[in-house]
């Protein structure tokens, strides 16, 4: 029995603590992320989950008429099932056949795979392209580069219309595409990263109250706002934090202020709340009507107008999102190093 232990001592040391591997992939990944963004030259596995969901949507999804609410529902379950199977197995295989090969391969791994699920930087810079654009007095190009990001109608859009749009997306997106796959990261790593992404990607290609996604896309929209639900509220409590940060650019007050009145101002029960929370740190006023695949959507307004949406509030929203970004990471960081130190695994 004693030498039984004596081995285990020596294999722990010379593979080393799996928990150290994991907060310094989480620490380089969002490093990586931060220098690299999304090049649209590499291969990304996140177009590879998009690719799935919508193989399984063309062979599942059957619209009958009369419509058959509780069929489209069981066929939307199946999607769901069937994506998160099929990225939790292949991120899960990946992730332990590396770490089996060699330790400093997995952390390799691990690093990389952090390093594609988070998005700040990639957030920046299609935002600034918008900015770009804009700034060039080039509205048609700007309409456009917005239109890469939003979901809405955007050839009707004025310079406003369209800085708003920019605003609006960095702002919900603090929470979709940094802050909450960075909880994630931290919880569970790569598989339950993904498998968080994976969520996302459904809700964000069959979760719409159409036609077509109004029964199909139910089960995915549900669960996207079920994994949202506490990231959104940390994220915008984070938000609220670094606002109060010295600096006459933001206004913590306002940011709580708002935050508190209008971050229900939305159909989704999380997306107002980082974008509440951005509306009072810029005192600017976002959201209301917006146009969707030609029919005008009534929406209510978040924030005040204290003063007008300018361009430069799109370089701001963006300085807002790396701050949120930064204590996130310093915050997930120190709980993995005491739950480290007091685990000693």
């Amino acid at each position: 029995m004693r030498g039984s232990t004596e081995l285990h001592k020596k294999y722990r040391r010379k593979k080393g603590k799996p928990m150290t591997y994991h907060i310094l992939a989480f620490f380089f990944g969002f490093l990586l992320d931060l220098l690299l963004g999304d090049p649209h030259w590499l291969p990304h596995p996140i177009r590879l989950i998009g690719n799935l969901i919508s193989g399984l949507e063309r062979k599942l999804h059957r619209v009958e008429t009369p419509r058959q609410e509780k069929r489209e529902r069981r066929q939307g379950a199946c999607m769901v099932t069937l994506v998160l199977l099929v990225t939790g197995a292949v991120t899960a295989v990946i992730l332990l056949g590396a770490y089996f090969l060699h330790p400093y391969a997995g952390l390799l791994v691990e690093t990389v795979m952090t390093y594609q699920i988070l998005a700040a930087k990639c957030l920046e810079v299609e935002s600034m392209k918008v900015y770009d654009c804009l700034m060039e007095q080039d509205l048609e190009k700007a309409r456009y580069a917005v239109s890469m990001i939003v979901g809405r109608d955007t050839e009707n859009l004025d310079e406003t219309g369209v800085a708003k749009a920019a605003i609006e997306t960095v702002a919900e997106n603090t929470s979709d595409g940094v802050i909450a796959p960075m909880f994630y990261l931290a919880l569970g790593g790569p598989v339950l990263g993904f498998l968080y992404k994976a969520v996302n990607t459904m809700d964000s290609m069959v979760g719409y109250k159409n036609e077509r996604f109004l029964f199909f896309g139910r089960t995915a929209a549900k669960l996207d706002d079920a994994v949202n639900y506490f990231p959104a509220r940390g994220a915008a409590f984070l938000m609220i934090a670094v606002a109060y940060l010295p600096g006459k650019e933001f206004s913590g007050k306002e940011a709580y202020r708002i935050f508190k009145r209008d971050r229900y101002h939305h159909a989704s029960p999380n997306s107002a709340q980082t974008e509440s929370a951005c509306a009072g740190a810029l005192q600017i006023q976002l959201a209301g009507d917006a146009s969707y695949f030609g029919k005008t959507v009534k929406k209510p307004y978040i924030g005040d107008a204290s003063r007008p949406v300018e361009t430069e509030d799109i370089r701001r929203v963006n300085r807002l999102m790396y701050r949120t970004a930064f204590l996130a990471e310093e915050i997930c960081l120190l709980v993995l190093l005491v739950l480290r130190a007091v685990i000693r695994y």
